[in-house]
């Protein structure tokens, strides 16, 4: 009997943008499973029957991306717990017939670092730009890892104090004025605001003030040195990008619906390298799955 296709998605709205199908037939490709993973695009007044038909239609899980995210997190019938930590969840996937939510950005932040700077944990303390969605997964990430000092910094200051309330001991809320005095003892300095992105070009922080041993990363990927990252590496100071956290985000997903746990090689980064460099190719997809 042939094999029952492994069939796994992407949803949001907008989608097309979306470079998850690309990842994930690299891998499916390179493992040789017989699988599909494809880009869905559901309106958010559709999304709760799109969940409810997922098992009808032969899906093992999918990924969830903007705007479902929090609607992900509240349909699920069970979370993990990063899911309920961050607040949102950007994957699916069935355990004993039960619809399970899970969020793997924070993994994917953590192990982006693992690759480009080896030991970043260790160190704090750490200045956190912006107090959007993508920082909630950024702030779990480093208490996860064990950063003690996580200082956000955000233009609305009553939103910086929420995640401060939300993720507990350890993390501070400031007022963009304080940035300056933030970063004279910080040993990481993490963008994940949308200044950086192609469209959106600015410097959200000077790391010209942070001292010699500090790390510098930018989850914007579009362009892939932003303006933030060219300054630090001009500096002297160790800095990555934020590609690999879109590449480490896919690994658990994949695993699960695929049953195989596959490799963010060199190949897959050169591959999404030249798709986003490619002639005309500058897509809303600079921060998201």
């Amino acid at each position: 009997m042939a094999e029952t296709m492994k069939r796994a998605f992407v949803v949001g709205h907008p989608i097309a943008h979306s470079r998850s199908p690309k990842i994930h037939g690299h891998w499916l490709a390179r493992y040789g499973i017989a699988g599909s993973y494809e880009a869905i695009d559901v309106a958010p007044s559709d999304f709760a029957a799109f969940l409810e038909g997922l098992a009808g239609n032969g899906y093992r899980g999918g990924n969830v991306t903007i705007p479902h995210k929090e609607a992900a997190f509240a349909l699920a019938a069970r979370r993990d717990r990063a899911a309920e930590e961050i607040g949102a969840v950007n994957t699916l996937w069935f355990e004993d017939g039960t619809l399970w939510g899970g969020n793997t950005d924070g993994h994917g932040f953590a192990a982006n670092l693992d690759d480009q700077v080896p030991g970043w944990a260790a160190n704090g303390p750490a200045v956190v730009l912006g107090a959007g969605g993508a920082s909630r997964a950024v702030i779990q990430a480093l208490k996860q890892r064990g950063v003690r000092d996580i200082r956000i910094v955000n233009r609305t200051l009553a939103r910086a104090r929420e995640l401060a309330d939300r993720f507990g001991a350890g993390v501070t809320a400031h007022a963009v004025e304080a940035t300056g005095e933030l970063l004279a003892d910080a040993g990481l300095l993490i963008n994940t605001t949308a200044l950086g992105m192609h469209g959106n070009e600015g410097l959200p922080a000077d790391p010209a003030g942070l001292p010699d041993h500090a790390i510098v990363t930018d989850i914007v990927y579009v362009p892939l040195e932003t303006p933030l990252l060219a300054a630090a590496r001009a500096r002297g100071l160790k800095a990555a990008d934020g590609l690999g956290m879109l590449l480490h985000q896919a690994v658990p997903g994949f695993e699960r619906w695929f049953g195989a746990r596959p490799e963010v090689s060199p190949e897959l980064r050169r591959m999404i390298v030249a798709d986003i460099k490619a002639p005309g190719v500058q897509s809303d997809a600079q921060r998201t799955l």
